[in-house]
């Protein structure tokens, strides 16, 4: 056991969900995109969208991008291009659709996809593109612009925005994603900002393809409860939804606490010089409550050593996304550009501990260690 572990969930209290066990307990309706479940996309929709565009609840982000990405991809195209830069469910959830992943590489400031490979592999692969799914590196917000364009020019955006929900955008301080045509899809996994245990959700102004992965996700099934189409099982439960709608009420003071724990991790690392010492930080685009605070370690020694000590010092710390996907097994059979700065990312990430409880000595107890560990080489 560590002192300071990775993370520590902290999901609602079971007495802010009374009131809504009792309220599926009258309707005796546990599951089907039942009352809560329906109350909470319309709130979802009213207080983090502005009241613009539609939502669907899925039982995890993995099942998310499965039924975004099948319900938006060109029939004819192949590949679904994307970051190396991402969590392992990006690219299954393509293999899943029949696709094939395509790797690009990222920007060395904000680790988001890289704009000029994006632009050149469309350029380059035209019709054999299905689908195009950018990640919001560790919850930053996207220049939606980009991706706006390629919706114009017929070619399916799907943003992989697992860690995004809570991020906002300086114009209007709306949820990011608001307003995209696109599928935009969030984790409501419990190590998640928002965790509700297993759960997430599918964003998009096109209420039409909002309809389509609601269909999708409840066996194809028509209105006469005939299949249709190709479908699968993401409803999530009543129980799941209660919990989300509790998780909402409490959603800004957690946020909130979050942004405050961020303000100790940039101070210590200030105070102690750490970032005169070899160490970056990610470029973040919005207001974005993280889900753990990642950095670049000193090159040497790399983040294996870095994770080593810091266990020696009783803190848990992991390497978010190291290996990257085309160095993992099943990914390795796929086309990609170069990769370079993924791969220098993906030698140096460090994700350090940041869950709500955390106070400022315990950060300062955290850096204290990174700052003993010195490096030179930039990225």
């Amino acid at each position: 056991m560590y002192e300071i572990p990775f993370l520590r969930p902290n999901l609602v209290k079971k007495e802010r969900l009374l009131s809504y066990f009792e309220k599926i307990e009258a309707s005796r309706i546990y599951s089907n995109y039942g009352p809560l479940n329906h109350l909470f996309e319309t709130r979802v929709i009213a207080r983090m969208f502005g009241g613009i565009g539609a939502a669907v609840t899925v039982h995890n982000a993995t099942l998310g991008l499965m039924l975004a990405i099948s319900q938006s991809k060109r029939p004819r195209g192949k590949y679904a291009v994307m970051p190396s830069f991402t969590f392992a469910a990006t690219p299954l959830a393509a293999e899943w659709c029949g696709l094939e992943p395509y790797f690009l590489d990222i920007e060395p400031d904000d680790w988001q996809m890289n704009r000029a490979q994006v632009a050149e592999t469309v350029e380059r692969l035209g019709d054999q593109i299905a689908v195009i799914v950018p990640y919001a590196t560790f919850g930053s917000a996207i220049d939606l612009s980009i991706y706006d364009k390629l919706l114009q020019e017929g070619i399916p955006v799907v943003i992989d925005a697992a860690a995004s929900f809570g991020t906002t955008v300086a114009e209007d301080a709306a949820q990011f994603g608001k307003g995209f045509g696109g599928a935009v899809v969030f984790s409501f996994h419990a190590t998640k900002t928002f965790g509700v245990g297993e759960g997430g959700l599918v964003y998009s102004a096109d209420q039409d393809l909002i309809q389509r992965i609601r269909r999708a996700g409840n066996f194809g099934f028509s209105s006469s409860r005939e299949s249709v189409m190709l479908g699968l099982n993401s409803k999530i439960s009543e129980y799941t939804a209660a919990i989300a709608l509790a998780t909402l009420e409490g959603f800004q003071a957690a946020q909130e606490r979050r942004k405050t724990i961020i303000g100790y991790y940039r101070r210590e690392l200030q105070q102690q010089d750490v970032m005169q010492r070899g160490w970056s930080v990610q470029k973040m685009q919005g207001r974005v409550p993280l889900q753990f605070f990642s950095m670049l370690s000193p090159d040497p020694p790399g983040n294996r050593e870095v994770i080593r000590r810091l266990a020696s010092h009783s803190i848990e710390a992991r390497t978010y996304f190291s290996p990257a996907c085309h160095q993992q097994k099943q990914f390795q059979i796929y086309p990609h550009s170069d990769l370079q700065v993924t791969e220098r990312i993906a030698d140096r990430i460090i994700s350090l501990p940041l869950w709500e409880e955390m106070n400022e000595a315990t950060v300062g107890r955290i850096v204290k260690v990174l700052g003993s560990i010195t490096g030179g080489n930039a990225l």
